[in-house]
């Protein structure tokens, strides 16, 4: 009898064993779903997003929304006509997706933190 291969997701030229595996992999982490969830409203500098989790580290914001730009979740529009150059985050019509589940953790940390904690 022969055994089937498991279906691997083929996303952007990483392979993921499940849907869950695939999501996470894309806005799992520490600080991907934060800025998700700061840009849902508005257009963000990049300062502004700093100011907005001030206890990110510049490396780690930076790294974080250059993959989010691959992964094509946010756009970076960049700013040159007059200086100091202007860089702005948004997110893209796919990363608008992502708002209803972003919503629903914001709204589940909220429940946690009014019935579960100390």
């Amino acid at each position: 009898m022969e055994t089937k291969e498991p279906k691997k997701l083929k996303f952007k030229g990483s392979e993921y064993p499940c849907c869950t595996s695939l999501t996470m992999g894309i806005i799992g982490g520490k600080w991907k779903t934060v800025i998700l969830y700061h840009l849902i409203d508005k257009t963000l500098r990049y300062n502004e997003l700093r100011k907005e989790m001030p206890t990110v580290t510049e490396r780690t914001l930076s790294l974080q929304l250059k993959a989010m730009e691959e992964d094509g979740l946010i756009d970076r529009k960049v700013y040159t006509s007059k200086p100091p150059l202007k860089v702005e985050y948004s997110l893209t019509d796919f990363g608008k997706t992502l708002i209803p589940l972003i919503q629903s953790i914001a709204e589940w940390g909220d429940f946690a933190v009014e019935n579960y904690s100390d």
